[in-house]
């Protein structure tokens, strides 16, 4: 059998960033995985999950939970560095 971490593994995204597509899209973590490993296929799909994620971090601040909003900022950092092209970057 297959494991969540396996699916993160092969997803090609972190254990955070997987996480935080599951918390924006309200799905489990498994799905966010799946959901995650299409979206980095398609063309700008890494400024899809870029936008999950600030999406996010928006929320986590309008209910006061930094410590929560720091971890989204992490997660978006590690896609940033992992994924260059991210918002325009080239």
């Amino acid at each position: 059998m297959i494991s969540l971490e396996d699916c993160i593994s092969m997803c090609g995204l972190s254990e955070k960033e997987v996480a935080a597509i599951a918390e924006h899209e309200h799905i489990p973590e498994i799905a966010a995985a799946t959901l995650g490993r299409y979206l980095l296929g398609q063309s700008k799909g890494s400024d899809a999950v870029s936008r999950m994620i600030l999406d996010d971090i928006r929320v986590a601040f309008a209910q006061g939970n930094v410590a929560h909003a720091a971890e989204l900022v992490s997660a978006l950092r590690h896609l940033h560095a992992e994924y260059p092209c991210v918002a325009g970057k080239a």
